[in-house]
């Protein structure tokens, strides 16, 4: 496997504690199996529900695959050219790969506040204010879930309104009121992987990436981005 910590033996890649909450943040070096992704956090899930861990931001990159969320439709996998995988996640399909920072996040909302609108609207200003570091303007959308940015060189909708690419996603699950799965964010993935799929169920739309946009980010620089912007939104 690639990059999946053990709890058994205490390892971590990285460990920073951030404030009184004693948030553990993790990066996986490599590219990590998705299943073996599943199975840490089921696992580290049920020891922070227990006491027995601390709340955990974990940093990830997959190989190319698809998930399916709780809504996903049949008709919206147009060719699975990748591993699909059932997610226990909300949401419908979406792309995971090399090149997309995907950060799952494990917190105990029994300690912040069992809102989980507010929880969901902490992770969406969360990607945003990253984005806003490097001069994006990311947005929220009713009904479209996900950050998205305008793109006003592209040609617009039907209807004359201003076509809009996604550059982050957002799927969660709480067991017991402690979270996990999380977000993911392009920074440089195969945008065309993303034809095999209907992205979130939202046609007319496009996505983007960081790089996409023109600008040089790395998958440290927004790392460094998300940490330096998470106790903004999650508080210290």
């Amino acid at each position: 496997m690639d990059g999946v910590g053990r709890e058994s033996d205490g390892a971590t890649v990285a460990n920073e504690r951030s404030g009184s909450l004693d948030v553990e943040w993790t990066v996986a070096p490599g590219l990590t199996d998705y299943d073996e992704a599943v199975a840490f956090m089921e696992a580290r899930v049920a020891r922070i529900g227990a006491g027995t861990a601390p709340e955990l931001v974990w940093f990830v990159e997959h190989p190319p695959l698809y998930t399916a969320g709780t809504s996903a439709r049949d008709a919206d996998l147009l060719d699975a050219r990748f591993p699909v995988h059932t997610a226990g996640r909300g949401g419908q399909y979406t792309y995971h790969g090399p090149g997309q920072r995907v950060v799952y996040v494990m917190l105990d909302l029994n300690r912040r506040g069992r809102d989980v609108r507010a929880f969901v609207a902490a992770l969406e200003g969360w990607v945003i204010d990253a984005l806003a570091e490097f001069g994006v303007t990311g947005e929220v959308r009713p009904g479209r879930v996900g950050v998205w940015v305008q793109r006003p060189q592209k040609p617009p909708l039907v209807d004359g309104t201003v076509r809009e690419d996604k550059i982050a996603a957002i799927g969660v699950k709480l067991r017991r009121w402690v979270s996990f799965h999380g977000i993911s964010i392009n920074v440089e993935p195969n945008l065309g992987h993303y034809d095999g799929i209907v992205p979130c169920g939202i046609s007319g739309h496009g996505v983007t990436s960081l790089v996409d946009l023109g600008l040089p980010v790395t998958m440290d620089d927004l790392d460094l981005s998300l940490r330096n912007t998470f106790t903004r939104n999650f508080g210290s």
